[in-house]
């Protein structure tokens, strides 16, 4: 696909590119350029003490930046590829913005959506944040994020995001994790389980 190629040529030049999730449409640079870091949030316009998160295919591309705590293996297995986003210890010094240095913590996730885990296999974890200007509903598919940005991103990737909701926010830091933003996943009192949208099948 060529603008999947696109996408990872631009994303190496330091640019911005935008990509589908299986929650909302995303916008992605590379975590280790701090000027691409920098220039996606002048575009959101988002605040400095807001950080963002990295987003891969695999819990394997993350085990060398965070700690994989039996906590967080138990919530993978039911739940990634998904919307559910773990903040984790950090074990790697990253870019200003990325994560959250005072904490020492970062988000990571895996979407289910074949398009951006295909783009994630080929460039490793990127720094992804929802398609909108900040404090404003975030873009589900790739018209309504040029619709916003036009030519300040290098490639849209095309598609529509099925969720539509932002994904559920955990802190497996502490004990008992703790929810810091309700989403498609929830704890389920009743049975002591963590619920939500089912794991599909990987493409093969």
């Amino acid at each position: 696909m060529m603008q999947l190629d696109e996408a990872v040529a631009a994303i190496r030049r330091g640019e911005i590119v935008g990509v589908p999730t299986d929650t909302v449409y995303g916008l992605a640079v590379d975590p280790l350029q701090s000027g691409a870091v920098q220039a996606l949030f002048d575009l959101k316009g988002r605040p400095r003490n807001k950080p963002i998160g990295l987003l891969s295919d695999s819990l394997e591309h993350f085990r060398a930046l965070v700690d994989v705590t039996p906590v967080v293996e138990d919530l993978v297995a039911g739940h990634w590829p998904g919307p559910l986003t773990l903040v984790a210890r950090s074990l790697v010094p990253l870019p200003d913005w990325v994560g959250d240095h005072e904490r020492h913590t970062v988000a990571i996730r895996v979407p289910d959506h074949p398009l951006a885990g295909k783009l994630f296999s080929l460039t490793g974890p990127l720094a992804v944040t929802s398609a909108n200007p900040s404090e404003h509903k975030p873009a589900i598919s790739a018209g309504e994020a040029k619709a916003l940005f036009g030519a300040a991103v290098a490639v849209y990737l095309p598609g529509r995001c099925p969720g539509g909701t932002s994904s559920t926010v955990v802190d497996v830091t502490v004990d008992p994790p703790k929810v810091l933003r309700e989403g498609p996943v929830t704890w389920d009192l009743q049975s002591g389980k963590w619920k939500g949208v089912p794991v599909r099948p990987s493409d093969p």
